[in-house]
């Protein structure tokens, strides 16, 4: 009874918050929820530390009592990162390969050692308690973003399929990439036997990767046999929830593994999308998935905004908070930059190399994935350094979907405007 009352709350909250926010403000839905949720978590944080209050600090302790990081990495994260690659474009993706490779690989692998770096700084800095690789670590949470919420914004303000294309896949692609990293670097952090980068990518990544492919290639085959599309939506809900469970079991990445299996299904349909368009004429199957991202990521973006009243700051916030933010963004410009040297004159959109990393950078909103990694860090790191990385997750969450979420059409015209003139000076 206490689930379904706690979920009968939720989409209550969700639900009303929508319709606000459809009358009268106008954001994008993930934005409004998480702005709207935080501010109602701020309202009541204030409340309890002026006028401390029973029924708040009650509200406050069911939060911490919520097992917010195994719902998220047991439960929905999977189900998230396969919706999202299903979306995935097999021949959008061919056209724009060779850039949505070079952003996928080398500027996570950048934007990761560039952050850590420049947080190293600052930890040796005003003495923080936190080593360089640990910093670089964190680089590694806070690379990864989020497909979702960005192109969200972006299609609906005129932006090129092709530009958004590129942006949705590299937001995509470059979640396993972070992971790769998290993987390799937390295995220095632990000083664990294996440090190397082959053993790793064979035990973690290609395990994930083999496990991935041949469950969905036998699961895929159980879809020729049918001719009933709610049974393609159990089928590809089997193949995800069992591939993460076996990779967990046997130590691969299960993150890794949902974005394949995504990837495989996508791909696969749309070689038979002949006769998925005679057997699934109203397109239960895409449209499943897409609502199920929609809810997920609805009900992701609300308990992030609750949650934040059960994290404990840091003693070194006020150092965090602006550390952050600029790093964040530096680190983001030079990975997305040196990517665009390589790519060379073949960047997309027409845009010259500053209009286009300027994009990239400010369009590189955090989800998820980062929280997701934060989380994980709870078992292998002392309580004051986890405290640290919790903070700065946060902090990289609020303010590249506050901020950077609620400007990013304005940045974008102002990029029109300058491509406009130089186009014209020509």
């Amino acid at each position: 009874m206490d689930i379904l009352v706690f979920l009968i709350a939720l989409l209550a909250y969700i639900v009303l918050i929508g319709i606000i926010n459809e009358r009268f403000f106008h954001l994008q839905s993930d934005i409004a929820l998480i702005f709207f949720t935080l501010l109602f978590s701020m309202i009541a944080m204030g409340i309890q530390l002026l006028l401390p209050n029973h029924l708040v600090e009650e509200y406050i302790t069911r939060l911490s009592d919520f097992h917010f990081r195994e719902y998220l990495i047991n439960g929905m994260l999977c189900f998230m990162l396969f919706a999202g690659a299903s979306k995935v474009n097999i021949r959008k993706l061919r056209t724009n390969v060779r850039s949505i490779t070079l952003l996928t690989f080398l500027t996570t692998f950048l934007s990761a050692l560039f952050f850590g770096v420049m947080f190293y700084i600052v930890a040796l800095t005003f003495t923080l308690p936190i080593g360089f690789w640990t910093c670089v670590l964190l680089g590694c949470i806070v690379s990864p973003t989020d497909p979702i919420a960005a192109t969200g914004i972006l299609s609906k303000i005129g932006l090129s399929k092709n530009v958004c294309s590129v942006i949705e896949n590299e937001s995509l692609f470059n979640d396993g990439m972070g992971v790769t990293l998290f993987i390799f670097v937390k295995s220095i952090v632990i000083q664990s036997n294996e440090t190397t980068f082959t053993g790793l990518m064979f035990r973690e990544v290609c395990g994930a990767v083999a496990v991935a492919l041949t469950v969905s290639f036998l699961l895929f085959k159980l879809i020729k046999l049918t001719r009933d599309p709610i049974r393609y939506i159990l089928i590809s809900l089997l193949d995800v929830s069992s591939v993460y469970v076996i990779c967990e079991i046997f130590g691969f990445s299960g993150v890794i593994a949902s974005v394949v299996c995504g990837i495989y299904f996508s791909a696969m349909m749309d070689r038979i999308r002949h006769t998925v368009a005679v057997v699934d004429r109203k397109d239960f199957y895409r449209d499943f998935w897409e609502i199920m991202e929609n809810i997920l990521n609805s009900v992701l973006f609300v308990m992030i905004g609750f949650t934040v009243m059960s994290v404990r700051a840091s003693d070194y916030y006020y150092i965090i908070l602006p550390a952050t933010i600029i790093a964040l963004l530096l680190s983001r410009f030079a990975g997305v930059y040196f990517s665009t040297v390589l790519i060379g004159n073949h960047i997309p959109g027409s845009y010259d190399r500053f209009e286009f990393v300027s994009l990239m950078t400010w369009s590189a909103l955090k989800g998820g994935l980062s929280l997701a990694l934060a989380l994980e860090t709870f078992e292998f790191l002392p309580t004051n350094v986890y405290t640290i990385i919790l903070n700065t997750t946060y902090i990289a969450i609020f303010f590249s979907v506050l901020v950077q979420g609620l400007t990013i059409k304005r940045v974008y015209f102002a990029l029109e405007r300058r491509k406009a003139r130089r186009i014209r000076e020509q």
